[in-house]
Parts: C-alpha cells; structure tokens; sequence
C-alpha cells in the first residue's frame, strides 16, 4: 500500500491511466490546432474536439453546442457570473447566491458588486443547507441570476436543486449551478434539473488539470453572455484562445467513464465512506458534520473532539493525505467560512477534517486510515486527561 494514503479526492484527483493513454497523441502525432482549418492536422483536431464535446455534454444531459470549454470550473464560474452581469441591459442588477459557495462564486460576486452590482448571499441551516422561502423572498425584481452550487466541496451536502430551478423558472430568471463536485458522482442532467449554467472541472473526475467547462443553455430559454476573454471568437465567441486539445480530449474521456461507471462506483464508494464513519463514531465524542443532509457518497466531513486540530493534521501526515475544513492564510488559521455558516463553534471547526475518497480508494485504505486515526485520537484525549501538554 502506497503512503500517504489518499483521502483528498475532493481537492484535486490522479488521471485515470486510460484517460492518459487517449491525450497522450495529442501531444505529439495529433498535434494540430483545432482552428487550422485547411489541413488535415487542423481537422483532426478538431474532429477530436467535437467527440469530446459530445461526451461532456452526454454526461450531463446537455447538446454539444452548450458547451464551453474554459482553463477549469473557476474560469466557467466567473464567465457565467460576470457575462449575465455585464450583458444585462437592466440599470439595477441584483443576484442571489449562497454565503457556502466556493471561492470562484463568492469573489465573481464581489467583483459584481464592485461594478456596482447587489448580491444577496443566503445562510444555510446546521446541515449547510438552503431554505426555499429564503430564496424566494430575497427574489426582486432586478435579478438577474440565481447561483447556487450542486454539491459544497467541504461537506458534501447536496442542495435542493430542483427545487431552486423551479423557483428560478417561475420568475424567469437564469440558475446558474457550480456542479463541480457533483458532476460525474452523482446524477446531473440540465435538462431534468432545469439548470440553465453549470460549472465544471477535469481534474475532479480523474481527468487532467487546466481544463473545464460551462455548459450555457441555448433554448427555452436562450442564456447570452458578455466573454470574458477576446481574440479570435473561439468558442461561439464566448471565450476566445487556442484550444487545448490533449485537455479537452481528457476532459471527454473523463466524462464519457464516469458516465459508464458511476453507477457501481458510487455504491461503492458510499460502502467505504460509510464504514469509516461507523467505525470512527465507536470511538465516541466525534461527530459527522451535516450527517443529516443528502452528501455526496464518496466524502464526509467529521469533527473530532478533545483533539488538537493542528497535531492532528501533522502526526497523521505520513500515513494519511486529507484536508482540513479551515484555510491556512498567512500566519493565521482561518476557521472555515462553511463550517461557521452552519453555525458550529471555532473549536469543533478547527477539529473538523474532510475525508473523500475516490476511484482509486480501497477497503485497505480505509482500515490503515481507521486504525491511524483511532490510534491518534486515543493518544489525545490519553494526554489531555492525564496533563500531558505538549510543550509548545
């Protein structure tokens, strides 16, 4: 068994050998720009681009022609929130979004705000999860869009989406959804969800880094966006720049296996996720952060108490790769923003860890990460209880 043993999949994932295997040509034989359009080198890479436009869109429901490929899902975000905002011919523009969206959101909506925008940003309950009258009051008469997020990346907790679609809909106004997470894990079609832009990553399903895409809606109704990036009007104008064809062939393979196997993969993984839980609760005073919320199957969020969150992270470091719910910056430690949305204290925040497993994840892994953890805990709480501070 290779250490540390991965539980990070939430951040970033390896590249499936079989992905790598169809983008490596493309980085030699095949390496035609897909706008040359007078030889064959330029027309196969095209030709490739297209196959991997049909995949990304089978995956989610959508028509080759609504999808945007950009340089990840924080590119598609900002894209989408800052092309509604500056195609708007409204004086007042209004938005609503989520106080536990991820980053791409929250500063694509300050930006907006900069420009003079206003954005209503919702709380969340202790599960991290909207309520619907919320929305529905915070709607006026100048918004222009609703964004909020399939699945959180810290928790898991998937959002009522169907729900918000419809609410969108009756007031006739665009939802946007950062899919991120969710895309590829769980069921996400834009048809059956009433999603009118969605947000998504390569490398969150074992495809490579620096490519993503947006799907934008294109009937019923019609979503026009501002570019964000000139040049060239690749893209149908929406985001100009050479393509990069071995990451876009990646980003399509990556969504054409995920939608052949996730199906089992997911019961599988919602198998492991569950063990660890249950075997990690017997150690009592820890607790599943949001166990109550619809969470995505492969990734919990799990607060450990009378531990020492930072000794924790380094004694588990050579055994274990997972992440903390609170962001480094700087010297200081930032308590997460979503844990404290959901209303807990800092200190059950700075115990709270993510766990997510992935593809590449197996039942050994999860048994070495059990017997670490439950090693480290009882040896916390053994010096806790007996005066055995560190000294610092």
């Amino acid at each position: 068994m290779k250490l540390p043993v991965y539980l990070d999949n939430n951040a970033t994932t390896p590249v499936d050998p079989r992905i790598l295997q169809e983008m490596l040509p493309y980085f030699s034989e095949r390496f035609g720009n897909a706008a040359s359009r007078t030889h064959s080198y330029g027309w196969e890479a095209e030709e490739s681009v297209d196959a991997a436009r049909e995949q990304v869109a089978n995956l989610i429901g959508a028509h080759p022609q609504e999808i945007v490929f950009t340089s990840g899902a924080t590119e598609a975000v900002n894209l989408a929130i800052k092309g509604i905002f500056e195609n708007s011919e409204r004086e007042t523009k209004h938005m609503i979004t989520v106080c536990t969206e991820h980053k791409a959101v929250l500063d694509s909506s300050n930006h907006v705000e900069r420009l003079g925008g206003t954005v209503t940003y919702l709380p969340v309950d202790a599960n991290g999860v909207i309520n619907l009258t919320d929305l529905e009051n915070a709607i006026t008469a100048n918004t222009i869009l609703i964004s909020v997020m399939y699945a959180n990346n810290e928790t898991g907790v998937i959002q009522p989406v169907r729900e918000i679609a419809s609410i969108a809909k009756n007031h006739l106004i665009p939802f946007m959804s950062d899919a991120t997470q969710a895309v590829g894990k769980i069921p996400v079609n834009v048809q059956n969800d009433g999603i009118d832009l969605l947000a998504l990553s390569g490398h969150k399903i074992y495809g490579p880094k620096g490519i993503g895409a947006l799907y934008v809606r294109k009937k019923n109704p019609t979503i026009a966006l501002t570019a964000q990036i000139d040049g060239g009007g690749h893209e149908r104008n929406m985001r100009s720049g050479t393509l990069n064809v071995p990451g876009i062939v990646g980003l399509g393979w990556a969504c054409e296996i995920a939608d052949t196997e996730m199906g089992r993969e997911s019961k599988r993984l919602a198998a492991l996720r569950n063990a660890f839980e249950v075997e990690l609760l017997a150690l009592q005073d820890i607790e599943v952060n949001a166990e109550d919320a619809r969470r995505l199957p492969h990734c919990t969020n799990i607060s450990f108490g009378q531990v020492d969150g930072e000794k924790f992270i380094f004694e588990a470091g050579s055994d274990l790769a997972f992440s903390r719910s609170s962001a480094c910056t700087s010297a200081t430690l930032e308590p997460s923003y979503v844990l404290k949305a959901m209303g807990f204290s800092d200190e059950r925040i700075h115990n709270s860890f993510r766990f997510s497993f992935g593809r590449f994840s197996t039942e050994e892994n999860v048994n070495h990460a059990v017997s670490v953890i439950s090693r480290i805990v009882k040896q916390h709480r053994h010096e806790r209880n007996h005066g055995h501070h560190p000294i610092v």
